[in-house]
């Protein structure tokens, strides 16, 4: 069965630069972020998470966003919670969203993953709307890039443990493996 590339929505973000080897992409790392923390934007091109990406945050906008001055960072798509995906970064690059990063004994995650981020928090479930797009966008991934099995479909926390904590428990892991697995929605 041929996935279908789900709708995206591109939003051109300049924090990406060329993979080390562009044919080694092979895992998949799922995020959430809120900005500010806890807060959902009613439109997401309007939204702190999309001027982040875009490189065009006002840090005075908020006191938590103070830390984010200078900062570089995208993933290669964020889901909203209205389910609407937008496209930062081309999959074939390396877009700058994990950090300081390991998975089974290999550093620099952005090197060799595609990095989805949920529009979410820790502690707060998850859309129905979203996992739908999830699963969209994961099965259209996995079928670009074989490499990427369900055993390395991770979340930020898996990669980063200690520093970070998303997707945290809210994201139903359960639900979408189990989802993915069986090609439902």
């Amino acid at each position: 069965m041929i996935a279908a590339k789900p709708p995206l929505i591109l939003r051109p973000s300049a924090h990406f630069d060329e993979r080390p080897d562009p044919t080694d992409i092979s895992l998949l790392v799922i995020h959430n972020i809120s900005l500010p923390a806890g807060e959902f934007a009613a439109r997401p091109e309007q939204s702190y998470v999309d001027a982040l990406f875009c490189g065009q945050l006002d840090c005075s906008a908020h006191p938590s966003f103070s830390d984010l001055a200078n900062l570089r960072v995208a993933a290669h798509c964020v889901i909203w919670r209205d389910g609407q995906i937008f496209q930062y970064v081309p999959f074939e690059k390396r877009a700058w969203h994990a950090g300081v990063s390991q998975f089974a004994g290999r550093e620099r995650c952005n090197d060799f993953s595609i990095g989805i981020e949920l529009e979410g928090t820790d502690n707060i479930p998850y859309t129905e709307q979203q996992y739908s797009s999830l699963l969209q966008l994961s099965r259209y991934v996995l079928a670009q890039y074989p490499a990427i099995t369900a055993e390395r479909i991770v979340g930020h926390c898996d990669i980063a443990p200690g520093r970070k904590t998303d997707p945290g428990p809210a994201f139903d892991w359960a639900r979408y493996k189990t989802a993915l697995k069986e090609n439902k929605a």
